[in-house]
């Protein structure tokens, strides 16, 4: 039996499925109520704002996620390293091991972009910052920390697009190796 969405923040983790799968522009009203199970009228009544407050919301949610778990415990984790090693794994586990992209990665990259231009900007800043605080505290120059942790996003991100494009996940997980390595 399906859930039944009784609130708002059980249709977010949903939409954000839908626009992995079809992007903003193919997550039609249609498509998305076909997806949830609900109606336009219940969709608006989540979401006055439409289909880019879902995306606004979707957003929202993938930030808190990566502060969680990802951006606060490289930032203020007495045990850099661990930190670390714990951000490879958790993204790995986020995206699925590369069978997942990239929501804010895909919204970077479409037509979309300046529609959430803060938010796209916020996730990437925030994670080479924080990553960059990680790797200062394991000894690494701030100049050089900034580069690695720039290097690394890029990377990652790299990695999701050439997983996708090959139909093959294991190319995503050998980068994640190859990244926790040279990390550490």
């Amino acid at each position: 039996m399906a859930k039944t969405i009784t609130e708002r923040a059980d249709i977010i983790p949903v939409l954000a499925e839908i626009f992995r799968e079809y992007g903003f522009e193919g997550a039609s009203l249609a498509v998305i109520g076909d997806k949830t199970g609900l109606g336009r009228g219940s969709l608006y009544h989540f979401f006055p704002g439409g289909k880019e407050e879902m995306a606004t919301a979707v957003l929202h949610h993938i930030d808190t996620w990566f502060e969680d778990r990802i951006y606060r415990p490289l930032r203020e984790s007495d045990d850099p390293a661990a930190a670390i090693g714990a951000m490879c794994r958790a993204v790995s586990d986020y995206f699925h091991s590369g069978c997942r992209i990239c929501v804010v990665g895909a919204f970077a990259l479409d037509n979309v972009r300046d529609r959430f231009a803060g938010a796209i900007l916020d996730y990437f800043a925030k994670w080479r910052h924080a990553l960059a605080i990680g790797l200062q505290k394991t000894g690494h120059a701030p100049d050089q920390a900034i580069d690695l942790a720039e290097e690394t996003v890029a990377n990652i991100q790299g990695a999701l697009v050439l997983a996708r494009a090959l139909d093959d996940p294991a190319v995503f997980e050998r980068a994640m190796q190859r990244i926790e390595k040279r990390l550490l």
